[in-house]
């Protein structure tokens, strides 16, 4: 089937699990918690792409104080609806974490496996390193049940969602709401 056509039958078939007021909450709730925390420490919000640039735009701009935003990409989905066994790392963060304070932010907290991968790989380097995500699925499934997020917008059913920085099958990214998909 023509991916554009799968997409467009998915959508329409999709149920809204948060709406775009629902998202823009959370993301005030969590920017409030994060301001008291770092308001004095110059951290490095760390997006990780593609799914966390929406929620890293909209977090960093309540941010109202002095921060440095850059990405990493690390996958595990490559435009499937379910990841591989390998991480993948399309781009590393770069050598100026370094001893820094650093929030990871990403749309979804969900088996935990390439957050898990991304926490890695910071810990040794960085003052500190804490989470924020925009969802917190639940489930039982978690890789990592011991891995606690920092800053968690919203809990989510245990359905696939898309909208608002995730996708299905790398469409939908650019959604205002988020989505979950019918069956799966």
């Amino acid at each position: 089937m023509n991916p554009l056509i799968e997409y467009q039958d998915v959508l329409a078939k999709a149920d809204v699990v948060f709406d775009r007021k629902q998202i823009l909450l959370s993301i005030d709730n969590m920017a409030k918690k994060i301001t008291e925390e770092y308001k004095d420490k110059n951290p490095i919000l760390m997006v990780v792409m593609n799914g966390g640039l929406m929620i890293t735009a909209h977090l960093a701009e309540r941010l109202d104080f002095p921060l440095e935003i850059q990405y990493c990409h690390a996958t595990r989905y490559r435009g499937e609806t379910s990841g591989q066994a390998d991480l993948q790392w399309p781009v590393k963060p770069s050598d100026t974490i370094k001893g820094r304070h650093v929030i990871v932010v990403d749309d979804i907290y969900d088996e935990g496996d390439t957050l898990f991968g991304i926490l890695k790989y910071l810990t040794d380097k960085c003052a500190s390193v804490k989470t924020a995500m925009l969802l917190d699925k639940e489930h039982e499934r978690k890789s990592y049940p011991k891995l606690v997020i920092d800053y968690v917008g919203l809990k989510c059913p245990d359905r696939y969602v898309f909208g608002f920085g995730m996708d299905y099958k790398n469409l939908g990214r650019n959604l205002p709401v988020i989505y979950a998909v019918k069956g799966l």
